[in-house]
């Protein structure tokens, strides 16, 4: 492994010169200053990382707080702490994975440590235990989601309540006036996950400035469930004739129950969805749906937390992405009541 000794003897200087080129502390000349460079690149030289922590007192590590649950979709967490994870090393840090359910201690954990300069936190709550402590740590933190009181936090997310008014707006407009929504676990609601809660929030104030009727049904996203689920709706609101999917694990168990039943996406029933962009695209009938903007969200959520270290930008500061809706295959104008094949609530086969 090559030392500074080393970078310096082949630069011709000595190794405070090649510190102070490394770390900027004082002004060197520019020749000199190429000169190390140079041989840096040439030398392969990389300065130890714990050293340059204690000598400096950063790490240049950021800690992403993901919690791994089953009752979520891993696909798009992980896609967004990709994206945590890219942006970083532009900014020449690195991340530290957090997956644990530790909710407050693990927040006690990098506050009370020198493992992190800064932290990224998702799966955020309305009521989060962790933001008491947010608030109050010496180190930046920058949450992905949108808690209830956002006082003295800083944060990025899609704007879900604008995601699900977006939603039942596109369908009023075809005519559908009976929706239904197919939601994330039931775990998730009692949790109090706020892309969730935002999501129904937005779907139900829209809902009622449109006059239309709409159910919300938790579900676990298994084939199973979402047959039951499926059943659940017809028996109750027989009439229903479009659904609003935010869990990406039942989109494709989704369409391929109303194909059984005999009811045609989008001529019997349209469906749109909240999901990832890859999902909607390459479900078996492509979805018109509102995008979950993960690369954005990332790298947005990183470029707040370096500010943040660097001294810049606020302390309190909310920046939320606006929806945008992609209209594909699978939402159409509502059916003329009188020939909805779901209006007498029984499963018939398509001639």
């Amino acid at each position: 492994m090559v030392t500074l000794a080393e970078v310096a003897r082949h630069a011709g200087v000595s190794a405070s010169t090649v510190s102070y080129v490394l770390s900027g502390k004082r002004s060197i000349s520019a020749a000199t200053r190429e000169r190390v460079e140079s041989s840096v690149r040439q030398l392969g030289y990389h300065p130890n990382a714990g050293a340059r922590a204690l000598a400096s007192s950063k790490s240049n590590i950021i800690a992403l707080m993901v919690p791994l649950r089953t009752d979520m979709y891993v696909p798009v967490m992980m896609e967004i702490a990709m994206a945590v994870a890219t942006a970083a090393r532009t900014h020449g840090y690195d991340i530290l994975l957090l997956t644990g359910e530790e909710g407050a201690q693990a927040v006690r954990r990098i506050e009370g440590s020198a493992l992190a300069d800064a932290m990224i936190v998702m799966d955020v709550e309305l009521d989060d235990e962790r933001l008491p402590l947010l608030r109050s740590a010496s180190r930046p933190a920058v949450l992905i989601g949108l808690p209830s009181d956002t006082a003295g936090l800083t944060c990025v997310d899609l704007d879900f309540a604008a995601a699900g008014a977006v939603c039942a707006q596109h369908l009023a407009d075809l005519g559908h006036r009976e929706i239904a929504v197919i939601g994330e676990a039931a775990a998730v609601y009692e949790r109090r996950t706020g892309f969730a809660e935002r999501t129904l929030t937005g779907l139900r104030e829209r809902s009622n400035e449109l006059g239309l009727r709409l159910l919300h049904r938790p579900c676990e996203g298994s084939y199973a469930s979402v047959s039951a689920t499926l059943s659940r709706i017809f028996d109750e609101r027989p009439g229903t004739t479009a659904f609003v999917v935010q869990n990406e694990a039942a989109t494709d168990p989704l369409l391929a129950l109303l194909r059984q039943s005999g009811r045609a996406v989008p001529e019997d029933v349209s469906v749109v969805a909240v999901c990832p962009e890859q999902v909607a695209a390459h479900a078996s009938v492509p979805l018109t749906s509102v995008a979950v903007p993960a690369q954005e969200m990332g790298r947005r959520a990183v470029e707040q937390v370096i500010a943040r270290i660097e001294g810049r930008g606020s302390d309190e500061e909310v920046a939320l992405i606006a929806p945008e809706l992609t209209v594909r295959e699978s939402a159409a104008q509502a059916p003329p009541r009188s020939l909805s094949r779901a209006s007498d609530g029984v499963s018939r086969r398509r001639r």
